[in-house]
């Protein structure tokens, strides 16, 4: 013997039922079986708005039954050829007949009450059980249909009964004694009082008729067909990397369908632990796949946690006040007043003072909850003992389960750090004495956020979903999208990260998306798909998305992305960034990013703004941080200048080597912005405040290398042609150095709380004698590199090398156990 349960997306469709026949062809050459049905999918919704519709006098009741009837008479008109249909139309019209002459009287008399609303919601299993048992006979498989209310007794509690247990399987048993069909179809759902009044079970109530035939009858298995592939380690709606689990314990199932994995109604679980019936879950559409088993017990190398669910939406309520510290008989009051008016408690949680206990429940039971707890304790309200009653809407319950967490330390701190490092706060937390469920409470914003983090930290062997959004598709911007295409599969083995572009904008368009961007597409994608930009809307729709491990990148040189930074932080989302106008504006902007990344536990990270891919700033961060103090750092940060003074001896004059570099694609479009040296000054001041020194720009003395007569030059031509009368006073410095056999080498220094960039005249010994090329370098005195300094070099600018940093900055905030805010 054995039960099978088939839920309405099984059977929603012909073609649904079709494959539900083949199922039960197979198993019924092997054995005997029950198949308990439910109602076509979304029929138990149509009934219930129908008979709303018709509680309230809203003749529009009549589309929705007309609508109900056009489907099931749809269903037998495709599944039966002509000359086998007029019986079962019968059968149908007659109980459609009915259905339509309560509708009517619920209309007449403007009255429905919960037995008449359990009377007609029962309808859709009794359609559903009377179409199958005569598909199975049309398929020549010896069937009889059953009505679950001649069975299944209950008491009078209309819409959620209890069932007269003793009595039902007494029925059950006595029935199937006397059938000598191979196979029965029941009706699920629906049951009846001992008077005969119908009833139902709750919704998803057809697992429990599975579960009580399957336990009344000792079945091999209660199987449950559905349109999942078992178990699943997470709501798939709301983490689409959940994948089903082969088995599970009564236990962990009874947990993860208690807090709202609705794969399996919770009390179907209760009937089949004390039977030890073994439940499998199975695929209507996928048979071959093994689905899930939920049996007594599970092996110890199927991981710690075994699923997590949640309910989407429930009320707190908290009882606050020092009059309830040691007073005896609180919690019994609060129970008793909440059981009092049929309140289920979702979660409770008590501080140890006894000063506060915090309990969720449905948000319908909200303000019935307020009242009765009200009314319970006045008098403690009146006398102050108890300060408040606290409703607060709009949260989420989550529930992490497994039998294996039990005794294993720090599962806790996985789940509570891994929220904490995406910005998740938790208002509540619960958990039993068995360790096999730790709940909390979250916004409801985060529920789909907190999901994911959690799954990517328990089931994807560390692999951590990244988010990107990024901003400036230039040079740079294009580059990195290179990368992570060409890297991809190396980011996911070696690193086990798995980087999804999620929204990208240039100057004239942008794109949000839900589903990652294609990164071998994504330029035809935003050109083809994209709307105008907008950076304020950009960043409301990330911010809105609310993904886990969100990072958005800056790379632009627009100083107006600044003032977006501070939100984007506040908002746990992390900042990349190459642009250096955020780190070298005001003082009081650089300590806000800092510490609102700090506050909202979110990452800044700049590594790119001074050397490109260098590890300039991530390694004086990790000298700062360490206790070393620095003394002194000075550096050649630009490429161009580098390239110029490297190159210039004085065999072509200097206006022409500019030139030359201007043609090489060495300096920026305006050489001018190369030598007026403010692009240097804006490096090293982000080096001095990453070193702790509190400045501003204007406190650097900068030399300007552009001759003061051709700064307001029109244009670069003219620029150059102004720059050509200098270059007796460029050769002049220029021999004067070489004479003395030094060269010429434009520096940015800071010592003693003081900085300057200008153009000096370094000997063999200095560490930056023998740069060559464009490269940068920095040297770093400290109390530990005292009298030889810590020495970095290497190319410091180009799309290559900053797109790799960027990389890079992105790869380490991501594996950073404890995400610090700062550039390293």
């Amino acid at each position: 013997m054995n039960v099978l349960k088939f839920g309405g997306s099984s059977v929603g469709t012909p073609e649904a039922l079709k494959q539900v026949v083949e199922i039960i062809g197979q198993k019924t050459e092997r054995e005997r079986l029950v198949v308990v049905v439910s109602a076509f999918r979304g029929i138990t919704d149509q009934l219930i708005q129908a008979a709303n519709l018709a509680s309230v006098g809203n003749e529009y009741y009549l589309q929705e039954f007309v609508s109900i009837e056009g489907r099931h008479i749809e269903t037998i008109l495709t599944l039966f050829p002509a000359k086998n249909q007029s019986e079962w139309m019968t059968s149908v019209k007659l109980l459609l007949n009915e259905l339509e002459d309560v509708l009517q009287g619920v209309f007449l008399i403007r009255e429905l009450s919960p037995r008449t609303l359990d009377y007609i919601v029962g309808f859709g299993e009794r359609f559903s059980s009377l179409i199958l048992s005569a598909l199975l006979s049309h398929y020549g498989i010896s069937s009889r249909n059953c009505d679950a209310r001649d069975l299944i007794k209950t008491d009078r509690e209309f819409g959620n009964a209890r069932v007269l247990t003793a009595q039902t399987f007494h029925n059950i048993r006595e029935y199937m004694g006397r059938c000598r069909e191979k196979t029965v179809v029941i009706t699920g759902f629906i049951a009846s009082t001992e008077e005969g009044e119908s009833t139902t079970l709750g919704r998803g109530g057809s697992d429990y008729t599975a579960a009580l035939i399957g336990a009344a009858l000792t079945s091999k298995a209660i199987e449950i067909w559905t349109d999942v592939d078992g178990l699943m380690t997470a709501d798939p709606g709301k983490v689409k990397r959940a994948f089903s689990v082969p088995e599970a314990s009564y236990e962990e199932a009874m947990e993860l369908s208690h807090f709202g994995a609705k794969v399996i109604y919770p009390p179907t679980i209760q009937p089949a632990l004390k039977a030890g019936i073994p439940i499998l879950i199975k695929n209507t559409f996928k048979p071959a796949h093994p689905g899930t088993v939920i049996h007594n017990s599970t092996r110890p190398d199927q991981g710690s946690v075994r699923g997590m669910s949640s309910i989407d939406e429930v009320s707190l309520i908290t009882l606050r006040g020092s009059g309830m510290i040691g007073v005896t008989g609180i919690s019994a009051r609060l129970f008793s007043a909440l059981a009092e008016q049929r309140i289920n408690i979702i979660l409770i949680t008590q501080s140890s003072s006894e000063h506060t206990i915090t309990l969720a429940v449905a948000p319908s039971d909200t303000l019935k909850a307020d009242s009765a707890l009200r009314s319970e304790f006045r008098t403690e309200l009146a006398t102050e003992m108890i300060d408040e009653i606290l409703l607060e809407r709009d949260y989420s319950v989550i529930a992490v389960v497994g039998d294996n967490m039990r005794q294993i330390p720090g599962i806790a701190g996985r789940v509570f750090s891994s929220l904490g490092r995406n910005g998740i706060n938790i208002v509540a937390i619960a958990q039993g004495s068995s360790e096999r469920n730790i709940s909390f409470v979250v916004d409801r914003r985060n529920e789909k956020k907190a999901m994911n983090t959690l799954h990517d930290a328990f089931f994807l062997a560390g692999v951590k979903s990244v988010n990107l959004f990024l901003v400036g598709t230039g040079l740079i911007g294009s580059k990195l999208l290179n990368i992570m295409e060409e890297q991809a599969e190396i980011f996911y083995n070696e690193y086990q990260i798995d980087l999804n572009l999620r929204g990208v904008a240039n100057s004239r368009k942008m794109m949000v998306s839900d589903e990652p961007i294609p990164l071998n597409r994504w330029r035809s994608v935003l050109d083809h798909e994209g709307e105008v930009s907008s950076l304020s809307r950009f960043t409301e729709r990330m911010r809105g998305m609310n993904l886990t491990n969100s990072v958005f990148v800056d790379c632009t040189a627009s100083p107006d992305l600044q003032e977006a930074y501070k939100e984007i932080l506040a908002s746990s989302i992390s900042v990349v960034t190459p642009n250096k106008k955020a780190n070298s504006s005001a003082q009081i902007l650089f300590d806000e990013l800092h510490d609102t990344a700090r506050r909202y536990n979110a990452a800044f990270r700049y590594e790119t703004n001074v050397g490109a891919g260098l590890p300039v700033v991530g390694t004086l961060h990790e000298m700062v941080s360490t206790g070393d103090k620095i003394k002194k750092i000075e550096g050649v940060f630009s490429g161009t200048l580098s390239y110029l003074f490297n190159s210039y001896d004085g065999s072509v004059p200097f206006s022409r080597l500019v030139k030359q570099a201007r043609e090489a694609g060495f300096t920026e479009p305006d050489p001018r912005d190369d030598l007026s040296g403010e692009d240097v000054g804006r490096k090293l001041l982000i080096l001095a405040r990453v070193a702790g020194k509190k400045m501003e720009y204007d406190e650097i003395d900068v030399e300007n290398l552009v001759p003061e007569k051709a700064r307001n030059a029109q244009n670069t031509e003219q620029f150059l042609e102004l720059l050509e009368e200098h270059d007796t006073e460029f050769e002049a410095m220029l021999k004067k150095a070489m004479n003395a056999g030094r060269k010429l080498c434009y520096i940015a220094r800071y010592e003693e709380g003081s900085a300057v960039v200008k153009l000096e005249e370094i000997d063999r010994d200095h560490p930056f004698y023998g740069l060559s090329g464009t490269d940068n370098i920095l040297a770093i005195y400290s109390n530990n590199y005292d009298k030889n300094p810590m020495v970095i070099k290497g190319p410091g600018a180009g799309a290559a090398v900053t797109a790799s940093g960027i990389i890079a900055d992105i790869l380490r905030l991501v594996n950073t156990t404890a995400i610090s805010n700062s550039g390293n």
